[in-house]
């Protein structure tokens, strides 16, 4: 076997489960973006995503405090605005206006949604057990909203240190879960 030992602290690199999302939150009156690559579905009905926010980001509390955000979805023609929420602190800019991106009213959650994304997935926590030890929050789709005018949108996949990979060429093969 020509194998080499691969460091453990790389190994998120290879198990990258999804998309990257823009998290939206909004607390005393301020909504906020963070990127975030964190995430796994669990279940189908009701729909549930687990997903970790590090205690360290701004939008820690707002989720904590309010139990709400919205998973936006971007294509990878919004790669460059991804990156630059990820590297600042909505503690300190507006990134709504920084980042040229359009807030837009959710139905069921406080949080905006981002009009430029494919995507969005109002969602509330359901379960907090797990957020004092590993900062994993339990949410629930409450509301899905797809734009059709963006077809067969090609998301971005964090592999860590600025390396993303992007969705490719699709296959569809017989499958009894269709």
């Amino acid at each position: 076997m020509s194998k080499k030992n691969f460091p453990l602290s790389k190994a998120y690199r290879l198990l990258e489960p999804g998309p990257v999302l823009l998290v939206t939150t909004a607390h005393k009156g301020k909504a906020n973006i963070m990127t975030q690559s964190w995430h796994t579905m669990m279940e189908f009905t009701p729909p549930l995503v687990g997903c970790v926010i590090s205690g360290r980001n701004h939008s820690f509390e707002a989720l904590v405090k309010t139990g709400e955000c919205v998973l936006n979805i971007p294509a990878v023609e919004l790669a460059k605005q991804v990156v630059k929420v990820g590297n600042c602190s909505g503690r300190e800019v507006d990134k709504f206006r920084k980042f040229k991106l359009t807030p837009a009213p959710a139905a069921k959650v406080a949080p905006p949604l981002i009009a430029e994304c494919y995507a969005n997935l109002e969602c509330k926590v359901v379960d907090r057990r797990m957020v004092n030890k590993y900062n994993f929050f339990v949410l629930e789709i409450v509301q899905a909203w797809i734009d059709p005018a963006q077809r067969n949108p090609r998301t971005l996949h964090h592999q860590g240190m600025g390396v993303f990979a992007v969705d490719g060429e699709r296959i569809k093969l017989p499958s009894k879960m269709a």
